[in-house]
């Protein structure tokens, strides 16, 4: 007997959602309009067509759902970079500089570092080379010893700062508002998405943990953890008690930046990525490896500081970066022309107060 024809075109709806398709509204629902927060250009354009193209089960671009893996920076791609540079590089400074439990504990390198981000900040100074590196090493020193909880912690006390240089929000909230509409968009096209930072992975757990990204979708730095007892004995030759708890040590694992990136979203992603978003060269290589996905249509883009009214920016610094994204067939977000507002009402840029 056959079904009747309102039968068979719920079923097909229902099917068609279920395999990945657009989502799907009932009649008595408005479709959801997604991107409020942004202007119409070229960027938004070309990610909507990718995505619109490779979730429609018609296409020759089809992804299925469990690849549909999309990774993310974080500082400059959808948190700001502010005072005018990374979150952990102002934690750092803090915790050498001011923090009156750690401050005459800091070793005399780490406190070299601590005032190299502050003379960079305040007084133009360059900072040294290989300074990614650098303060990677340093960083790990200075939160030695802190257990897993303690260290997020800290990390979310200092994040209810307001960030120099700006009013209305803290380091906390300190999201680029649009960016979090690309999130929204991606999931109800069934993407999964990735942190993958230069920065800590617990730094970026504890930032992140508010817009509801599993820890478990965050890749960044990594320090060597142990038990709380365990003293210089060797993991494979200590047994953690059910008392025990893992803190930090100062023995860096790895830096996540250029190719570390692929090698961390390959060891533990397992699939290359078919969207990939950044802001600088240390995205670059997580980039290439999307676009070069073998299997599935892939895209990339990058978002350019080109807006010093709003937000801090260098702006020949972004006009090069440009240029080269563009040679490099990157989608350019432009941060000034692309986002109706950077950081949501309320929040005003100010002179810095030393």
């Amino acid at each position: 007997m056959k079904k009747p024809l309102i039968l068979t075109i719920v079923s097909f709806v229902l099917t068609l959602a279920s395999c990945g398709g657009t989502p799907a509204s009932s009649s008595s629902e408005p479709a959801k309009k997604y991107f409020s927060l942004w202007n119409e250009c070229s960027s938004l354009t070309a990610l909507k067509n990718y995505v619109e193209d490779v979730t429609n089960e018609k296409s020759k671009n089809f992804i299925p759902v469990e690849d549909r893996i999309a990774t993310f920076d974080m500082d400059g791609t959808f948190v700001g970079e502010l005072y005018p540079t990374y979150f952990e590089y102002n934690m750092l400074e803090y915790r050498v500089l001011e923090d009156p439990t750690y401050k005459d504990k800091a070793p005399a390198d780490v406190v070299q570092v601590a005032q190299n981000i502050r003379d960079f900040v305040r007084e133009g100074t360059k900072l040294p080379d290989h300074f990614d590196m650098v303060h990677a090493y340093a960083a790990a020193k200075a939160y030695s010893g802190m257990s897993i909880a303690e260290f997020d912690a800290y990390v979310k006390n200092y994040a209810k700062n307001t960030p120099n240089g700006f009013t209305g929000m803290t380091f906390a909230t300190s999201f680029y508002k649009p960016m979090l509409e690309v999130f929204d968009y991606l999931e109800d096209y069934k993407f999964t998405y990735y942190v993958v930072s230069g920065s800590d992975r617990f730094i970026c757990r504890a930032l992140v943990d508010s817009l509801g990204i599993p820890s478990n979708r965050v890749i960044g730095m990594d320090v060597t953890l142990k038990a709380s007892n365990q003293g210089e004995a060797d993991g494979v030759d200590y047994t953690m008690k059910p008392e025990e708890y893992l803190v930090r040590t100062e023995e860096l694992i790895i830096k996540n930046l250029k190719t570390n990136k692929v090698k961390q979203i390959t060891q533990e992603i397992g699939k290359v990525p078919v969207l990939s978003f950044g802001n600088s060269s240390g995205d670059s290589a997580m980039h290439n490896y999307c676009l070069g996905n073998k299997t599935y249509k892939s895209d990339a883009f990058m978002l350019v500081a080109d807006d010093d009214v709003r937000d801090h920016a260098n702006l020949a610094e972004g006009a090069r970066r440009q240029k080269i994204w563009e040679e490099s067939n990157y989608h350019v977000i432009s941060m000034k022309n692309d986002f109706k507002t950077i950081y949501g009402d309320g929040v005003e840029k100010v002179d810095f107060k030393f």
